[in-house]
């Protein structure tokens, strides 16, 4: 996984040169006093703080933090959602082989799709449960010790799924699918908290949207190493599958090397020295009085506040505004129908009249647009915000969906139909990765506060991995009793969520905590 840190430090000189402001004056002494005297009712002053005010670009060490959080977490979560669809008729035969020589009877191909579905869904409820956990571990080990501690779940998962074939137990591989799920569920929540507070307010964006750029890479990584000219063969399948401890290696090395999070320091467990120096160390410079200030004033604030339960998440109106808009973004990412696309391409390519050959080729194609243009997403959220990525992207996939409808109706009988469906499955994932799929895993995070952060993200990571199960199981049911059509209802949810996007979620970009916290206190005083 090392070879992935020349990209990053590419990537630093990317952002480096496009993400230079022009900021406003740093406020005085007045203008902070009047703000602090500010009502609850009042939104927040759309002035930056003087944190903003200096150019806090990428520096090396918030790289090497970035890269050894981001590796071990995401990575786990794109590659064993990817791993599983290459070697599929492999596993079938051998799940069929064993099952034959327990009963000494022939093994039914129904018996073995049984199998194997619950093989490949098992990943999902896996993440339902490690989501749902995402709080309290971020609370009671911290971020960075709660990403260290989830390791030990990867370990577990390699020897079982790496000895499986060796004990001839299907049942092994199942059981290490759910521990693997339970870790990517953990991962989901825990490192783009991480991230998120590790980060300068003006290249938060960037940095969360790392996260998703990994999760791509890895999917294209386990799409190759599945491939029967690599190692994806009947002897060295196991093999693949044991490659998911490489990134939990990387980081167990690597991540205790970083601090925890300035915030959970000062606001969680109350040791501003710690905290302060853990925010040099990642700003790489001793200036750092405004940031910690500012974390101060919320960490004062926080304490006349009650900590932050589920049921307050639900009776609070300036808490279950952004609690909505967080599980209806999560459900918009999984229900746009992307994993419909990504787990089936090849099936879709193949409907389209393509040969084997090619369907795989498009398939490969479709993984690489995918990193491409997560990489262009990481440039542009911080230049065109949020909302707009979001907008433009579920609109641009509701018309491209339609499209894509038309074009595989009539593949059985025209040439440039089927060959347009290809170019519409590529355009779809073009329109994904600008915006809807990297977006969602950080907004989160911005749209609360501390206290609230950790419960708030349990609730939305186990609804994203909800509407992942919901999807990967109902997908092919429905495309045998609808075929092309299927892809309709995604078009009418993507419509649905564009109007939902537009009406009601909120633009976070360059704004603090603070200040969009006190802007749903304002609706909801409303």
């Amino acid at each position: 996984m090392l070879q992935f840190i020349p990209e990053i430090l590419l990537y630093r000189f990317l952002l480096k040169g496009c993400f230079t402001m022009d900021v406003p004056k740093e406020k005085s002494n007045d203008d902070i006093q009047l703000e602090q005297t500010t009502t609850p009712t009042t939104l927040a002053p759309t002035a930056k703080s003087s944190t903003q005010d200096k150019d806090l670009g990428l520096n090396i060490r918030l790289i090497f933090a970035i890269t050894a959080a981001v590796l071990g977490s995401s990575f786990q979560h794109g590659y064993n959602t990817g791993v599983v669809n290459a070697p599929q008729e492999l596993i079938e035969n051998w799940i069929s082989e064993v099952k034959m020589n327990r009963t000494g009877m022939p093994t039914s191909q129904s018996e073995v799709t049984v199998i194997w579905s619950i093989t490949v869904s098992i990943f999902c409820v896996g993440g339902m449960i490690g989501g749902s956990l995402v709080g309290t571990i971020a609370n009671r080990f911290g971020r960075k010790g709660g990403l260290l501690l989830n390791n030990i779940l990867v370990l577990l998962t390699v020897l079982l799924e790496g000895f499986a074939r060796m004990a001839k137990c299907y049942e092994m591989l199942i059981i290490g699918r759910l521990l693997i799920g339970i870790n990517s569920g953990l991962n989901a929540g825990l490192s783009p908290m991480y991230l998120s507070e590790i980060s300068p307010v003006n290249l938060r964006g960037a940095v969360g949207t790392v996260y998703q750029l990994v999760i791509t890479i890895s999917i294209l990584i386990a799409q190759i190493l599945g491939l029967e000219k690599v190692i994806g063969t009947e002897d060295q399948w196991p093999l693949l599958f044991c490659l998911t401890g490489v990134p939990a290696l990387f980081q167990v090395i690597t991540l205790p090397l970083c601090p925890e999070t300035p915030k959970y320091l000062l606001i969680n467990k109350g040791k501003d020295m710690q905290a302060q120096r853990a925010l040099t160390w990642l700003r790489d410079t001793i200036e750092v009085h405004d940031e910690m200030e500012e974390m101060r004033s919320e960490h004062e604030s926080m304490k006349l506040i009650s900590k932050v339960t589920l049921k307050e998440l639900l009776v609070n109106s300036s808490l279950r505004i952004p609690l909505i808009i967080a599980v209806m973004v999560m459900l918009a990412q999984q229900f746009s129908g992307i994993n419909a696309v990504m787990f089936y391409s090849t099936k879709i390519f193949r409907t389209a009249q393509l040969s084997q050959s090619a369907a795989q080729n498009a398939t490969m194609g479709v993984g690489a647009m995918n990193v491409l243009m997560t990489l262009v997403s990481l440039i542009l959220v911080e230049r065109a915000g949020r909302k707009t990525l979001l907008l433009v992207g579920f609109s641009g996939m509701c018309i491209d969906t339609i499209l894509l409808t038309i074009s595989l109706a009539f593949s059985d009988t025209s040439d440039v139909a089927a060959y347009f469906s290809v170019i519409c499955v590529i355009l779809f994932v073009v329109l994904f990765a600008t915006g809807p799929g990297s977006i969602p895993w950080f907004l989160v995070s911005e749209l609360f506060n501390q206290s609230a952060r950790p419960v708030a993200t349990s609730v939305a990571i186990a609804v994203n991995w909800t509407a992942n199960f919901v999807v990967s199981i109902g997908f092919l049911p429905l495309q045998e009793a609808l075929g092309a059509y299927v892809f309709i209802i995604f078009a009418a949810l993507q419509g649905f969520f564009a109007c939902f996007i537009f009406k009601k979620v909120p633009e976070t970009k360059n704004k603090t905590i603070e200040e969009i916290t006190s802007m749903f206190r304002q609706i909801s005083y409303q």
